[in-house]
């Protein structure tokens, strides 16, 4: 993995990719390199004007690449009820699905279905896709699953006793690394659930680091605080990694050979930059018992029961 690129990325030709969020930032850069490589991709995406400005781009950067724009809004769970059914009829296989997109640090706020918007885009969204696109990925020979965390988890666990945080003071950056470290523990359950079925689905999990992207800024400017959005944009610009840069673990995750079920793969300088590595994670992501009960309540959350890996 020394020196790992997206010039590595192994011959896509003949696999179908969604990549979640993948109008800009780490999404875009994920989807136009699957592309360029050879791979269907379809961006999920909550707007079609970006999202079918996101394919206009990549066209033009990868002559000849083929991507489609399917709308999916995460926060809106008849959107990915939507969004499968509409994938299904379309493609018979998926080789690839990115759990991309996610919100960072907002202002208090509730998804379409009532659950606290962080958790409920960054998880609950991508469990319910990933539920109803399961069909499909389990009919594909080698396909995988990398769901994008962050380093952010380390700053706290889930309350299996409060998931949307009604019975506490909001605080968006706790909120925050609770959903992310959701997906590192839906990441563990996936992944011990397809072992115990004997299915050779892989399921992985990335962190780009501290990249460059749209999302620092996003908080800041839904809470109309222009000086924090101000200074968001200079320390991207002074110590960030391009999103270039910061897409490279989730393409190696996805793509690269041997990557290993429940592996967590980051930038290999100081968990910030740099080539692809394995990475430290909080060890409670990596709690049987907490990935079963966050399974469960997202179950039931979410309708969505993922019925080849029931318990």
């Amino acid at each position: 993995m020394p020196g790992w690129t997206a010039q590595d990325v192994p011959d896509q030709r003949g696999r179908t990719a969604v990549v979640t969020g993948a109008n800009s930032g780490l999404g875009y850069v994920t989807a136009r390199e699957l592309a360029r490589a050879g791979a269907r991709v379809v961006l999920a995406c909550r707007s079609e004007a970006r999202g079918a400005e996101a394919g206009d781009r990549i066209v033009a950067e990868v002559p000849g690449a083929e991507v489609a724009f399917r709308r999916l809004d995460l926060g809106d769970l008849a959107s990915v009820v939507d969004f499968a059914a509409g994938f299904g009829r379309a493609y018979e296989r998926l080789d690839l699905l990115v759990n991309n997109a996610g919100v960072m640090a907002l202002p208090a706020g509730r998804t379409a279905d009532g659950f606290e918007t962080q958790f409920g885009v960054n998880h609950l969204g991508h469990f319910a896709l990933t539920g109803l696109l399961y069909p499909q990925i389990a009919d594909t020979p080698g396909a995988r699953v990398v769901t994008v965390s962050s380093m952010v988890h380390a700053l706290a666990n889930i309350d299996l006793d409060d998931l949307n945080g009604d019975r506490q003071p909001y605080r968006k950056w706790i909120a925050y690394a609770r959903s992310k470290t959701a997906n590192l523990l839906f990441t563990h359950e996936l992944a011990r659930r397809l072992s115990r079925t004997g299915s050779r689905v892989v399921a992985a999990a990335s962190h780009p680091g501290y990249a460059s992207t749209n999302l620092q800024a996003a908080g800041p400017r839904m809470a109309g605080r222009r000086g924090a959005e101000r200074l968001t944009e200079l320390a991207n610009r002074v110590f960030a990694q391009s999103a270039e840069a910061g897409a490279l673990p989730s393409l190696y995750a996805a793509t690269a050979p041997g990557v290993a079920p429940d592996a967590f793969v980051g930038p290999s300088f100081a968990m910030w930059r740099g080539a692809p590595a394995p990475s430290w994670r909080a060890s409670w992501t990596r709690d049987d018992r907490a990935g079963e009960l966050l399974w469960a309540a997202s179950r039931d959350l979410t309708g969505v029961a993922f019925d080849e890996l029931k318990d």
